[in-house]
């Protein structure tokens, strides 16, 4: 495949990929009578039931490669980038809202693309200057307007909101890294088992997850709160977990890893257009500089990626 089409079809990847993610900031928002652990819990629970499901005619040709030291590797990438992180995103949504939440989140391309500019041959961190100072001032806007915003002193469970938030930052930006260097090295998997396997994985450590979430919710809840839980789970798993982790893995495997880091700011993207239309208003001046910053800042890493001579 020629260098031109793969960055093509792998930014196409990550947009999509970006615009499934950012559903995961309304979930807890619309299911907000149920604890970040339930939430955790029910999506990969369904995520697991479907991975299962998908793999047992394709399960014959994988398990002759499949190794122990396979299972120890999906098993961390399903803590980092599934258990662990929603668990901290769910919780820093309730506590701290999804503005402080999409603006932590919002550092994921800078932590990926400066871990990423350390691998060998990788676009030297200068050029990238650029685009992540553009990353930077879009962050900046986004933070400035979540304070401007705000008229009440910080209280103790909006701290522990930023202190999810920064959790679940550390947890995916470690699962960007790990999950593009396995997906480099098995080049005879396809980024769709991957995903599967990964899935089945989360959806076992799920069910560790389940007497904690129903022990530790004292809320009472009747028939109608859990069907809409039933839909929220399984909507989130359908569409971000398989559709959009699929489409994740197809595009880490096109694109380098400092690019890699750029196209989460599609995520971040996609939640303030999901924020706006849930609350139902247009952006604010400063809101726009922020998008506008955060497309640019694509377009110059994108640029910084091309083949030499066009």
């Amino acid at each position: 495949m020629e260098e031109r089409t793969r960055l093509g079809l792998g930014i196409g990847f990550g947009v999509a990929a970006g615009a499934l993610w950012g559903l995961v900031f309304l979930a807890p928002e619309l299911a907000r009578d149920f604890t970040a652990l339930q939430l955790a819990a029910g999506r990969y629970l369904v995520y697991g039931l479907i991975s299962a499901g998908l793999l047992v005619p394709r399960w014959r040709p994988l398990r002759t490669w499949l190794r122990a030291v396979h299972w120890r590797g999906l098993v961390g990438l399903s803590l980092l980038g599934n258990i662990v992180y929603y668990v901290l995103l769910a919780s820093a949504v309730q506590w701290g809202g999804v503005a402080m939440t999409s603006l932590v989140i919002g550092f994921l391309p800078v932590a990926v693309t400066l871990v990423g500019s350390r691998a060998a041959g990788a676009v030297p961190l200068r050029r990238l200057a650029p685009s992540l100072w553009l990353s930077a001032l879009a962050i900046g806007c986004i933070a400035w307007q979540a304070m401007a915003g705000s008229h009440t002193q910080v209280q103790p469970h909006r701290l522990a909101g930023l202190l999810c938030a920064i959790g679940a930052l550390a947890a995916w930006t470690a699962y960007a890294v790990y999950n593009a260097r396995w997906l480099g090295r098995l080049d005879h998997v396809s980024a769709h088992d991957w995903n599967l396997l990964t899935g089945v994985v989360t959806g076992a450590l799920a069910l560790l997850l389940v007497p904690a979430a129903l022990l530790t919710d004292t809320a009472v809840h009747d028939g109608q709160a859990w069907l809409r839980f039933a839909g929220i789970s399984t909507g989130i798993a359908v569409f971000a977990s398989i559709l959009g982790n699929g489409l994740w893995n197809r595009m880490s495997r096109l694109l380098p890893l400092t690019l890699v880091g750029q196209m989460i700011l599609f995520e971040t993207l996609f939640a303030l257009l999901y924020g706006f239309l849930w609350e139902r208003r247009l952006p604010t001046p400063v809101e726009l500089l922020a998008v506008a910053a955060l497309v640019t800042s694509v377009l110059l890493c994108v640029r910084v990626h091309r083949p030499h001579g066009e």
